[in-house]
């Protein structure tokens, strides 16, 4: 029997990951040793006060049934975390839960669009964000960030005919790749365009507690009239190394967020108790992890972007987020694909190609900060004693 599959497979391709992974996996194989900075999983341990409220809850078997939702003390945890980190007032009907950002925005477009409608995702950007959209049947079309403009969108640049059929744009700062934070004035710029054009803005806010360099991290909705026009995803993953746990909410404009509660409604019978317990833990408890990681990611960023260029690789510092975006070496021209195979065959130091993020990224690649700082330092040395910059 032959099996049919949808068209759209065809445009979810390993490609290049399987066959990096392949040659990974080799190396190890033949005992040579792998620096893998490809990968944005933190390898720091979530705290302990949040471990522990996760066990006591796994002990008790009534927390073993659907939850069919979010325990009242996890939604006033959230209202408190965004009065007192952001300044921003939410109320109950402005705020519910998904399995991480990562599926929130895999499927709030079927809440959302009808076929054919536009959505807007940035150029380069996450994968998810093109995916998920285009899962929805929205066309999806991409708004080019530039580093000569500071990887801000040109809203001028988009033309009168897409807007009109736009229903959503996604924004993401700190932005994972580019590692950039927002430029000055930028949400203001935002919030008045989307209001003037009927565009929902979704603002991914996976990375405001690691900025660099004295930078606060912010929240698209302290912006006045941000809830009037969009909604935000606040990930637990990465400032509390919650990853596997899968805990996120999407906050902001009432009926967007109820919307989409509808549409969950019909496929989620709610997280886990045990694992909302620990996200009461996390929300409520102190942040002396998070502000210690926050320094720890910060040292390697300088161990990382100043050490590469130090040995001749120019590298510009991250401004935020768990990785760093530079441009490969002039003599290896633009393709980062061949670029990251060499790379890794000449020195273990595994990285992710800058066009796996969309055309622009093409002649980049992204490092994760997920090495300790003295293993980043001698993944460097090792870069530097290949001879492969030379």
């Amino acid at each position: 029997m032959q099996i049919k599959v949808a068209s759209r497979m065809e445009e979810y391709e390993e490609g290049i990951f399987q066959l990096l992974n392949e040659q990974r996996i080799e190396k190890e194989r033949r005992g040579e040793k792998v620096y893998n900075l490809s990968v944005g999983t933190p390898d720091f341990p979530p705290a302990q006060h949040i471990v522990d409220a996760v066990v006591e809850a796994a002990k008790k078997p009534e927390n073993y049934k659907y939850s069919l939702g979010e325990l009242p003390q996890l939604i006033q945890a959230v209202i408190d975390r965004y009065r007192v980190r952001y300044g921003v007032c939410l109320e109950e009907n402005e705020i519910m839960s998904v399995y991480g950002s990562q599926e929130g925005l895999a499927h709030i477009g079927l809440s959302l669009c009808d076929s054919g409608d536009i959505v807007l995702v940035p150029n380069p950007g996450y994968p998810i964000f093109e995916i998920g959209s285009s899962l929805a049947g929205a066309v999806v079309v991409p708004y080019m960030l530039y580093p000569e403009r500071n990887y801000e969108p040109s809203f001028e640049e988009i033309p009168k005919s897409i807007l009109e059929k736009t229903r959503y744009m996604i924004v993401s700062y700190p932005l994972n790749p580019i590692c950039k934070c927002a430029p000055q004035g930028f949400y203001e710029r935002l919030i008045t365009w989307a209001r003037e054009n009927e565009i929902i803005i979704i603002h991914d806010n996976a990375y405001s507690d690691i900025t660099f360099d004295g930078r606060t991290g912010s929240s698209f909705l302290a912006y006045p009239g941000a809830k009037d026009v969009g909604v935000e995803y606040y990930s637990l993953s990465k400032s509390f190394n919650y990853t596997g746990a899968r805990v996120s909410f999407l906050v902001g404009n009432a009926q967007v967020v109820q919307n989409f509660k509808k549409l969950r409604s019909q496929i989620d019978y709610g997280t886990f108790l045990p694992v909302q317990y620990g996200a009461v833990a996390a929300l409520t408890g102190t942040d002396d992890q998070v502000v210690w990681q926050r320094n720890e990611y910060e040292k390697r960023r300088n161990a990382l972007c100043r050490g590469l260029s130090r040995i001749g690789w120019k590298v510009e510092d991250s401004e935020g987020t768990m990785f760093a975006w530079a441009k490969i070496p002039e003599k290896f021209g633009s393709d980062d694909v061949e670029f990251v195979k060499r790379l890794l065959d000449a020195t273990g130091v595994l990285c992710t190609p800058g066009s796996s993020f969309g055309s622009l990224g093409k002649g980049y690649v992204r490092f994760a900060l997920t090495l300790p700082v003295e293993v980043i330092k001698e993944a460097v040395n090792v870069i530097d004693v290949s001879g492969i910059l030379k």
